[in-house]
This record gives structure tokens, C-alpha cells and sequence, in this order.
């Protein structure tokens, strides 16, 4: 369980970090049966429902940057996604009454994964309340070097930033009042086996993998279960079937947050490194090139 000061913690600086929450033999299964799904890419040449992929992906050399939806794939993501340690540790951060609202597992691979650019959660998904969080299950250690997370703490009590370009959504801060060179940004590194933890509204991105070790990370997003998304439920038993904790409720929980819709809806698709690479002035791609 979280101690007193780890809730404050999370309370005031929106994130967390949490050591050894997973054994090695689990994130053993983890790694192997993500290695599985690596050799499938090799199959594929362009993005599909399953696989998102690297620049220069080739069945000789397989570049995996997303799993989509692994919970959907393989009973083993499924049980990681409803760990009870991990849900006891989002319990004391949003109720007991959770609901999960998408998963993905993002690889960096050495040498060249793919950065994600400064953003909110927010901006893609806005609900009638803000208890929403998104969980990172570290695969591998996830250090400054191999592309850990970023996070400028404090920032999920501030503003949502605008998100569109041109009128048009593009999954990444195109808000010129923000300058992340002006801001605290903090690294969260965490060995493999912990978890990190960020609120829907954090600021938070991170750079490319420019060491020789991998960064895989399988991401949970939690909410709690009257919050409800405001681009509105178009299936009642799918919504349900997404419940961790808790029974399914007909009354959503208002609080007065900011928001901002995503639309009109990006002109490119499939994950938000594709959503992104239309920003005419990314961050992290800029200082890489």
C-alpha cells in the first residue's frame, strides 16, 4: 500500500513512482511473450490494429514501437492490466471503484526509439471529472538515457494546453504559452518490475532512446468509474466490461475541470506518433534532428 507521504505526493506533484510492485518472474512472462509479438511484426510492412511501427521497420529487422491494445491479445497483458497490486495502489488515489479506459505497450528500442511529445492525457480523452490516471508497468529499467518518462510536476492543477494546429487536433502542445525550457522537468526513472504513475491533466513526454538498452513499457489508463467521458458512451456493455472495480452507475460525477475537445479529429490516425508528426514544431523530433 502507499504510505501517507507517497499520496501526498502524488496529491501535489501529480505523478509517482513505485519500486518492485511486480516479481521478476512476472515481468519475465511479460518480456517473453512481448518478444512474441515482435517476431509477428515481422509479417506486417505498414501499420495495422495490432502493430504500430518504427521508421525503417523491415521483416529483417523489426521495428515494434506500439502493441495496440495488448489486454485485447494476450491473456498476460490482460492479468497485468487487473494486478491487484496495482489496483489497491490506484484505489488510494481514486476510489475504490475503477475503471480502465485503454492500454498500450510502447517500445523504445536501442539506438532509435521513438520519442512521444509534450502532451496531455486530457486533451484526448476529457471526462466529467478529472480522477483519471495513467499507470506505466516498467518491462525494462526506464532511465534518462533509454527514453523515460518526463513530467513537469504540479502541472496537472494548471491549464490544458491547447492541442490543435490550424484548427485541428494534432495530439501534441501547440500552445505558445508554453515552453517546457522554462519549466521544471523531472526524469522518472524506474527499475523493471515498478510502475510509474501520472494524472490525466500532467504535462509529460519523452525523448528518444539514444542508449543500447531497451525501454518497454506497458501503459494501463484508470479511471474511476463516475467519470465518464464527454465525447459520450456509444456502447452500454462495452463500457461495463471495462470495470476492474465496482458496479456500473447511471450518474456521472460533474466537477468544474478545464477542457478542451479533439476536434476535429487529426488528420492522421493509428497512435499518437502518428497523430504528432504533423506538429509543425515538435520538441523532442526538433532536437533530435
Amino acid at each position: 500500500m502507499l504510505t501517507k507521504t507517497q499520496t501526498a505526493f502524488y496529491k501535489k506533484n501529480g505523478y509517482l513512482a513505485v519500486e518492485n510492485v511486480l516479481t521478476m518472474d512476472e515481468v519475465e512472462e511479460l518480456r517473453r511473450v512481448t518478444d512474441e509479438f515482435v517476431e509477428k511484426s515481422r509479417s506486417v510492412t505498414q501499420h495495422t490494429d495490432v502493430f504500430d511501427l518504427e521508421p525503417g521497420h523491415t521483416p529483417e529487422a523489426p521495428r515494434l514501437r506500439r502493441l495496440k491494445n495488448p489486454a485485447h491479445h494476450h491473456p498476460v497483458y490482460d492479468r497485468a492490466m487487473r494486478h491487484d497490486r496495482i489496483l489497491d495502489l490506484i484505489a488510494q488515489l481514486i476510489g475504490p471503484s475503477i475503471r480502465q479506459n485503454g492500454h498500450k505497450l510502447n517500445m523504445k528500442s536501442a539506438g532509435y526509439g521513438s520519442p512521444v511529445e509534450w502532451h496531455q492525457d486530457w486533451a484526448f480523452y476529457p471526462h466529467t471529472n478529472d480522477d483519471l490516471l495513467a499507470v506505466g508497468v516498467c518491462l525494462d529499467d526506464m532511465r534518462l538515457d533509454n527514453g523515460c518518462l518526463l513530467v513537469i510536476p504540479g502541472s496537472h492543477k494548471g491549464p490544458i494546453y491547447n492541442h490543435h494546429q490550424n484548427g485541428v487536433f494534432v495530439g501534441g502542445i501547440a500552445d505558445p504559452r508554453f515552453n517546457p525550457d522554462r519549466e521544471r522537468v523531472v526524469p522518472v526513472e524506474v527499475k523493471a518490475g515498478g510502475i510509474s504513475l501520472h494524472h490525466v491533466r500532467m504535462l509529460h513526454g519523452s525523448a528518444p532512446n539514444v542508449s543500447n538498452a531497451p525501454r518497454r513499457l506497458l501503459l494501463f489508463q484508470y479511471c474511476a468509474i463516475d467519470a465518464w467521458p464527454l465525447t459520450g458512451v456509444s456502447d452500454w456493455k462495452a463500457f461495463n466490461d471495462c470495470i476492474m472495480r465496482g458496479e456500473p452507475t447511471h450518474q456521472p460525477r460533474l466537477v468544474p475541470v478545464p477542457v478542451r475537445i479533439p476536434l476535429p479529429p487529426a488528420e492522421r490516425g493509428g497512435s499518437i506518433y502518428e497523430v504528432q508528426t504533423l506538429m509543425e514544431q515538435p520538441v523532442f523530433r526538433k532536437k533530435a534532428g
